[in-house]
């Protein structure tokens, strides 16, 4: 089997690179074009009149698979796999990162506002989640080995190259006083030139090793995904730069400055603390060419012999499924990515940069190109004609490096990792950019002279020299003759103090009760405080507010808390029903004719929900005491319970029994004990 039959594009994972381009250059202020492909707002306010870039290029490379001396690597025979320290794990990364300039230019149009034209053209390479076993068991072929497994799971490879023109326009928000606002936006046209990608599902390959090489085989199982432009392994002249294999892509940006100081101390670079945010490469590219195919394996088995020879990558995979599936080919997606960039004017011509970025291109699904999260602080020297770059990088593929870089006129030479690649053998990536330009300065700006109360009014122009003002009131600050805060022009009532919400006017109270019109919902009513400046409300007109109105729906009386009042006559009809209630001889169950009395009782008191009874229960002299005793408080709590159980609260309600202690009539004769078995009903006051 060829060396690289099944690693056609695995094999990324030896140089893979981080994501960002020209590491500690890009953030001089004099970076010129290539500042602006890492931030299209770099485009204003810039030292240059023009800035030409002739060409430049950066190339990185880094990887957690495979660790070797940088010296080494420069020798002729140097051979990876037999000399570099591996890293095997079961997610090996990788990312390259080729990116190439060429005639670009960036100049001024106005004060504020400027463009930039450039000529690009990008290589991206990403490998996720490789099985580190793999590369080193397929590497090495099949034939001869002893039986193994290979568990690739899930993987993802990319590869996609373009070339791209970009126009860029920048402009000044803001320059006022202290703060300095600058925006940008790129819009670039793709071109492109090839692309190839695989991702795979569960994938499995076992290798059974035979004594007779004839019948050794190779078993595989899952699902691989492949594919890309379909001359993909022409030579570069043969390439057909098609015009539907083409996309469009935008970059958006934005700079703060903080300038505290009015003198310019470090020529054109005028600012204590730099802020700036940008988002990348928003959008895709679509191949003409691109062909999909997906393969299932469905553990079908081959001769290791007819693996070993076969010619390509796709003929290794057509062995194991002859027929893929062949789908719509799908977008080549960008790397979309988050800038956060902090740079920190230590003193005069020394600066901090610190820089981050962040992928936001999902690492999953086919054809898609991310970056890794990156942070970089670079420590730097810059003037006019020179500047020198000390970068000390992070990425989430490999440890941190450091590395040396410096701008000289129309030259500049770096790389992000020299000096770590210089002292250690464990390296997982380097990496150098150069480029060569015409840059064409700008007039030097001088200090602000003459302006003691600086505020950017000239002292021959300022009518108060001495007192900072707007420049519109010729240097002198606005009047303020109420001292509200609020200045006269402004003011609504510029001799009586009041809010700067209502214009420098007092608020009013045109309803006088104690409340102003912002904080009173009833303006026009006087109301209570409690109640937002509204008369409380009162819904049955009784003349009790609702909020005191323990009867809120049913006219009552302000003696009874808005409840209507019992009177002796609803008392005594509510006895005259009790008198009828009929109960079971000796119990305290009811005949079936007493339940009509009971919804009537039940009627009455719902009419007055706030006034509490007793419910007493009465019997004859007939039969023991103790007896009787308990059956009058039978009865009592029987009638008690079903006027609760019919709507009537409980908290209204109580009953006692009396037993035969309280006759009204003689219980010597039939009458008499007929009268003192009885249900009374009394009103608790």
């Amino acid at each position: 089997m060829k060396k690289n039959l099944l690693i056609v594009l695995m094999a990324v994972i030896v140089y893979s690179v981080k994501a960002q381009s020209y590491l500690g250059y890009f953030s001089d202020n004099y970076s010129g074009t290539q500042g602006l492909l890492y931030n299209p707002a770099n485009v204003a306010d810039s030292p240059y009149k023009i800035d030409i870039n002739l060409i430049s290029g950066s190339v990185f490379g880094s990887n957690d698979y495979y660790g070797f001396k940088f010296t080494d690597v420069l020798k002729k025979d140097y051979d990876f796999e037999a000399s570099a320290k591996k890293f095997p794990s079961i997610s090996n990364n990788g990312y390259i990162n080729v990116d190439t300039q060429g005639l670009s230019v960036m100049f001024n149009i106005a004060p504020k506002h400027s463009l930039g034209l450039f000529t690009r053209g990008r290589a991206i390479v990403n490998a996720t989640d490789i099985n580190g076993t793999t590369f080193s068991r397929i590497d090495s072929g099949f034939l001869g080995n002893n039986d193994f497994t290979i568990n690739e799971g899930d993987y993802s490879i990319t590869g996609n190259s373009w070339a791209e023109v970009g126009l860029t326009y920048g402009t000044i928000l803001l320059d006022k006083s202290e703060h300095f606002l600058k925006a940008g936006i790129t819009a670039k046209y793709l071109r492109g030139i090839a692309n190839a990608y695989s991702s795979g599902k569960n994938v499995n390959i076992t290798y059974n090793d035979n004594i007779v090489p004839a019948l050794s085989t190779v078993t595989a199982s899952g699902e691989i995904t492949y594919g890309g432009v379909s001359d993909f392994e022409k030579t570069a002249k043969d390439f057909d730069f098609d015009s539907k294999s083409n996309g469009f892509a935008a970059d958006l940006g934005l700079v703060y400055e903080w300038r505290p100081e009015k003198v310019i101390v470090n020529s054109l670079s005028k600012y204590k603390l730099k802020l700036g945010l940008s988002v990348t490469d928003l959008g895709s590219l679509k191949f003409k060419n691109d062909t999909l195919r997906k393969y299932s394996f469905n553990n079908r088995t081959v001769s290791a012999i007819a693996v070993d020879n076969a010619n390509d990558y796709r003929d290794v995979l057509e062995l194991f499924d002859p027929n893929p599936e062949i789908v719509k080919s799908v977008k080549a997606v960008l790397p979309t990515a988050l800038h956060v960039n902090i740079d920190w004017n230590i003193y005069q011509r020394f600066f901090l940069n610190l820089n981050s970025d962040f992928g936001l291109t999902a690492k999953d699904g086919l054809n898609k190109n991310f970056n890794p999260t990156m942070v970089i602080l670079t420590p730097r020297y810059e003037s006019k004609w020179i500047g020198i770059y000390l970068p000390v990088n992070y990425s989430e593929y490999r440890d941190f490096q450091a590395g040396f870089g410096f701008r000289a006129g129309p030259l500049f030479l770096g790389s992000g990792s020299i000096i770590t690649n210089l002292i250690t053998d464990e390296s997982k990536g380097a990496d150098i950019y150069a480029g060569l330009r015409v840059p064409i300065y700008g007039a030097k700006r001088t200090p602000k002279v003459n302006d003691r109360d600086g505020d950017t009014v000239l002292d021959k122009d300022d009518i108060c020299p001495d007192i900072a003002g707007p420049f519109e009131n010729r240097g002198c600050p606005y009047k303020d003759t109420d001292k509200d805060g609020i200045i006269d022009k402004e003011d609504l009532c510029p001799t009586v103090a009041g809010e700067k919400e209502n214009r420098g006017c007092p608020w009013e109270d045109s309803d006088k009760d104690g409340i102003l019109d912002k904080d009173d919902k009833c303006s026009d009513v006087p109301g209570p405080k409690e109640n937002k400046g509204c008369p409380w409300p009162d819904s049955d007109k009784d003349g009790v507010a609702d909020k005191e109105d323990k009867c809120p729906d049913v006219k009552g009386t302000v003696k009874n808390n808005g409840c209507p009042e019992v009177t002796d006559e609803v008392v005594k009809k509510l006895n005259d029903y009790a008198k009828t209630i009929l109960f079971d001889t000796s119990k305290a169950t009811f005949q079936q004719q007493t339940y009509t009395v009971l919804q009537a009782m039940v009627a009455i008191l719902k009419e007055y929900p706030s006034s509490k009874f007793s419910i007493e229960g009465h019997t004859d002299s007939d039969g023991k005491d103790t007896l009787n005793q308990k059956l009058s408080e039978d009865r009592a709590a029987a009638v008690k319970n079903y006027l609760i159980e019919n709507g009537v609260d409980a908290s209204r309600l109580s009953s006692v029994g009396y037993g035969e202690t309280k006759p009204i009539a003689n219980n010597k004769t039939k009458a008499g004990k007929a009268q003192n078995r009885r249900v009374e009903v009394k009103l608790i006051k």
